[in-house]
């Protein structure tokens, strides 16, 4: 428990410290967002508002964690050295940031709201997220476990294994299946970064949720060899939530100046890291189709902008909301920026909460019932 306390506080220490000097050195370099024409007209006001935040995101998380790494090993006698599936998730975090980063820094030196084409970013996320994959599935511990698993797995792996087809094909498909993982989070958490501090407050309920599955696997690791079938055959979860905590306590840090009115924005730097850093938790903690649920708010937003976009074009021209992403659907109906984000934190919570019953709740019936 220490340690991941350690994390949060140090996340949180660097970021809500960090980010007004970040944010002054932005507005001299005149690194300030461009907003979208066709976007509710109240968001015009924020042009020039200093982007690319998530830097400062990423930073703190990373610094967050390795100081609590340190200073545990220091007085507890415990490992400094971070673990395969920290690396991993690492990995996949800031590749995907470093992706938005490129795509922030377009935006700003061409001083337009496009950076980089679908493409080019499509490429790069693939690029990522397949090493990731690959690496994921050859690092195996002295007992033999990955940090991955080639089984689908919801609130631990199911029977659904790629590598019934073969090994080889097996191994394809779970690169595909990790880069479907990958790209749906990163741009679901995208599109979710709309209003100030919306996709910031939303992160940290997920996260938090991963924190304590990582804690409860923790709990409940399989040994060696062992008959239980209801334990949890995990590679590093104490770890794992560890990140998870410098993640939330940099994401609060952050949400001080990012909430309305925000001074600064995550921008793609940002969304994207979170996205990557959110497939990242599922598929190391073996949740995957948990992720759903989950992350349920940003699901529901990514799928506003599918349902949109698709009912435009098979419709002739006609549209189910006002304008997609959903949030803007609600702030062209009326509401007020602030409730628009306070109501979806809100729904962002809940599903939180559903995931983590759904969880326990698997655990517990795997028991019979008996809390142990």
């Amino acid at each position: 428990m220490i340690p991941i306390l350690l994390a949060a506080a140090f996340g949180l220490i660097i970021s809500i410290v960090g980010t007004p000097m970040f944010t002054k050195y932005l507005v001299k370099q005149h690194y300030g967002q461009f907003i979208r024409e066709d976007g509710p007209t109240s968001h015009q006001t924020k042009r020039g508002t200093p982007t690319m935040g998530g830097v400062m995101i990423m930073g703190a998380t990373v610094l967050g964690f390795f100081l609590s790494l340190w200073v545990t090993a220091l007085f507890f006698d415990t490992t400094w050295v971070p673990s395969a599936s920290i690396m991993l998730a690492l990995f996949l975090t800031l590749g995907m940031a470093g992706v938005g980063f490129i795509d922030d820094y377009k935006k700003i030196s061409k001083k337009q709201s496009e950076g980089l084409t679908p493409r080019g970013k499509i490429l790069l996320q693939g690029a990522v997220g397949t090493i990731f994959a690959v690496l994921a599935l050859l690092l195996p511990n002295h007992h033999g476990w990955t940090p991955a698993s080639s089984h689908i797995s919801f609130t631990r792996d199911t029977a659904i294994d790629f590598a019934f087809f073969g090994p080889i094909i097996g191994f394809i498909l779970f690169v595909i299946w990790t880069n479907l993982i990958a790209t749906a989070t990163t741009n679901a958490v995208n599109l979710t970064d709309g209003l100030d501090g919306l996709a910031t407050g939303a992160a940290i309920m997920v996260f938090s949720g991963y924190m304590l599955i990582s804690m409860w696997q923790t709990k409940h690791l399989c040994a060696p060899g062992s008959t239980d079938a209801v334990c949890y055959e995990v590679r590093d979860p104490s770890q794992m939530a560890m990140l998870a905590a410098a993640l939330i306590g940099a994401l609060i840090g952050f949400l001080w100046w990012n909430t309305s009115p925000a001074t600064i924005f995550m921008g793609d730097t940002g969304s994207l890291g979170l996205g990557g850093a959110l497939a990242a938790f599922a598929i190391l903690t073996r949740t995957e189709l948990l992720l759903i649920i989950i992350a349920g708010l940003f699901v529901i937003i990514a799928m506003s902008v599918i349902i949109q976009v698709g009912y435009f074009k098979l419709s002739g021209g006609k549209r189910v909301f006002r304008m997609a992403p959903l949030q803007h659907h609600f702030e062209l109906g009326g509401w007020k920026e602030v409730t628009v984000v306070v109501r979806f934190w809100i729904i962002a919570g809940l599903f939180t909460m559903a995931a983590l019953g759904i969880f326990y709740g698997d655990w517990l019936l795997s028991h019979g019932g008996v809390v142990k």
